[in-house]
């Protein structure tokens, strides 16, 4: 379209139409300032007084009005129109309708404020390196982690002295691994690096930087580097490591303390238990012997006898309760067979009982029942329970046990007698240590452990014990144990039962004389198993004070039954076992332990190391004497024909 030097339109062109709403007709003969906004009405004066004087004008940035009234955004080109004589007529003007570009200019510098905003906003530290490594943006979180402001480190290098950048073990950051700047030389984004970063001010910040590279491989432009404050993180990671540390050295501490607990405990036991077995050993020689102790001789042996016993069963609570306390106690959890315990615990007590004129009612139990228990534990509680039952009874009185299931998954065995019964303040002391209720200065013997030991081990199988009890009505003390499945079925044969040696079929005959090997350097507990194998006419016994000398013995030999003691001088009791199962001379002679080491685990190391039997001093003759029949049997059944023997 063009115009006249006085701003008349001279001609307008469709695009023209299109562009402003206003057919030629409508402008031709008009004044061009009918397209210019209010604002920009005196405009024409000045571009018609600079076109007169031959001036190109160009308008990139200005607005004209549409017929609608609406303004629209252009870029306008005005130049001069000559005549044949190069006399300035008029003007052309070329508009270029830029509504659309200027929206999106403007919709890109709001977007790119909203970003800056945003970025500005974020918890995270942004930071843009140019292809120089040098800093060219950096939000708040930045200046917050650096302590410098964005001014400072704007066209600064990400390495730089003011603020110092160390690995996790304090050792400075050098330029060449500076993740940003790695990421620039190489192409390669870094991921999840730690680093701490020391302020102009000396604090220090913890941080986990990530670098993405920007542009092509070819041509990388720069870096964004992001930064995550993780100090907090660090804290408390390392809080817990230094923790885990003194958890660590505070529960090997604590091992070693138990370990030394148990060693002494074992020792105590060990150096308690030697004196007891002469003590007790002798005095039931002497109360068996032939002839038969006068009266007063059998009072006094029966006095010793009983403190003998009371001293051990001290001894054994006491222990009990030390690896209980000290978490050094283990219990072999299986299913027990309840009534197989109860009818045991009848055998031991009958004779206590009796002797009290005690009834004793226990219960008759139509089907199996098994608990989730170990065996040896729990016939301790058992027998405790049944004994104090009988003990604080009164003469002539009565004890029951129950067995009822309570619930599908529980049983529960009752014990009740019919004692004095206990006050309220009794039962509020009762599961105290060493305190037995005021009867300390009576004539029944206790220790005031018991009970203590009895109800930790009912907690340490998974059970619950209670009691109930009032002035002169008696006491119930209960168990309750978890229910269990029926075990495999075992193989018979030697499996803890003292057999006997009549009432089989094919029973090997342990005539002629057999031979014993007793390896033991205690001069005391020699003459007593001495004298016990004495009363035996089909045994003969050879002995030797150390393994060494019964090793060889064995070997000569050929004993049928070997006693050892564990405690030895040079090489103990296991070692010498090893050496007699590793030589196929010595490999089917049954070991028996004999051995002052009787806590739980001592007992069940060697039964692991394959003794046939274990069996703690202070000897009992009979339980001594039923294992070793056992022994003997084993013995005699591995010669009968068909049976494995070793020449």
């Amino acid at each position: 379209m063009s115009k006249s030097l006085d701003g008349m339109v001279t001609s307008w062109n469709p695009g023209a139409e299109v562009m402003f709403g206003y057919s030629a007709e409508e402008m031709i003969g008009k004044k061009m300032a009918l397209l210019f906004p209010s604002k920009r009405v005196n405009e024409e004066d000045v571009i018609l007084a600079r076109i007169r004087g031959g001036e190109t004008l160009v308008q990139s940035d200005t607005t004209r009005l549409h017929k609608d009234g609406s303004e629209i955004e252009v870029s306008v080109t005005i130049s001069p129109i000559f005549d044949q004589e190069k006399t300035i007529i008029g003007a052309s003007n070329v508009v270029r309708n830029i509504s659309a570009r200027k929206r999106a200019e403007r919709l890109l510098q709001e977007a790119e404020t909203q970003f800056h905003a945003a970025i500005s906003s974020l918890r995270e530290g942004v930071v843009l390196l140019d292809r120089n490594g040098e800093i060219v943006f950096c939000n708040a979180s930045v200046e917050r982690i650096v302590g410098l402001s964005a001014a400072q480190m704007r066209g600064v290098t990400a390495v730089d002295t003011r603020w110092r950048a160390v690995h996790e073990d304090g050792s400075d950051v050098p330029r060449e691994t500076h993740p940003g700047l790695v990421a620039l030389q190489q192409g390669i984004p870094q991921r999840d690096v730690i680093m701490g970063i020391y302020k102009p001010s000396g604090e220090l910040t913890w941080i986990s930087v990530n670098a993405i590279v920007l542009g092509t491989e070819a041509t990388r432009t720069g870096v964004v580097v992001t930064a995550v404050d993780i100090t907090e993180r660090m804290t408390i990671e390392r809080t817990i490591q230094d923790n885990n540390k003194d958890l660590k050295n505070a529960k090997a501490a604590a091992e070693k303390a138990n370990l030394a607990k148990s060693e002494f405990l074992s020792s105590m036991s060990h150096e308690l238990r030697t004196p007891l077995n002469a003590v007790l050993g002798f005095a039931q020689l002497l109360a068996a012997g032939t002839p038969p102790p006068t009266s007063e001789q059998a009072l006094s042996i029966d006095q010793i006898l009983k403190a003998g016993w009371h001293l051990l069963n001290l001894v054994n609570e006491i222990l009990d309760l030390s690896l209980i306390e000290a978490g050094g106690l283990t219990l072999s959890r299986e299913p027990v067979s309840l009534p197989a315990v109860l009818r045991d615990c009848h055998e031991l007590l009958e004779s206590p009982a009796r002797e009290r004129e005690i009834q004793m009612t226990f219960p008759s139990v139509a089907s199996p029942i098994y608990v989730y228990a170990d065996y040896t534990r729990l016939k301790q509680v058992m027998i405790n329970l049944i004994a104090n039952a009988i003990k604080y009874n009164r003469v002539g009185g009565a004890v029951t046990v129950q067995c009822l299931m309570n619930g599908e998954n529980r049983v529960r065995v009752s014990i009740k007698d019919t004692g004095a019964g206990l006050s309220p303040t009794q039962l509020a002391q009762l599961f105290q240590p060493f305190n037995r209720l005021g009867k300390e200065s009576g004539s029944i013997e206790g220790t005031g452990i018991g009970l203590v030991v009895t109800k930790r081990l009912v907690t340490m199988m998974g059970g619950i014990i209670g009691v109930e009890s009032g002035a002169g009505v008696g006491t119930e003390f209960w168990v309750e144990l978890g229910v269990a499945s029926a075990p495999a079925a075992t193989i018979s044969g030697f499996d803890g039962i003292a057999a006997t040696q009549q009432g089989r079929q094919g029973e090997p005959n342990l005539s002629p004389q057999r031979t014993l090997l007793y390896v033991e350097d205690n001069p005391a507990n020699l003459l007593l198993v001495e004298q016990l194998i004495a009363q035996r006419s089909d045994l003969r016994m050879l002995t030797a004070v150390d393994a060494y000398l019964g090793i060889q013995m064995a070997r000569v030999h050929h004993p049928d039954v070997i006693l050892m003691d564990i405690h030895l001088p040079g090489l103990s009791g296991f070692g010498a076992l090893k050496i007699l199962r590793e030589d196929p001379k010595t490999a089917h002679i049954p070991v028996l332990a004999i051995s002052a080491n009787a806590i739980a685990q001592d007992v069940a190391k060697g039964m692991e190391a394959g003794f046939f039997r274990y069996v703690t001093k202070p000897i009992k003759i009979d339980e001594f004497m039923k294992a070793l029949d056992v022994a003997l049997l084993y013995a005699a059944e591995k010669c009968l024909p068909g049976k494995d023997t070793v020449a």
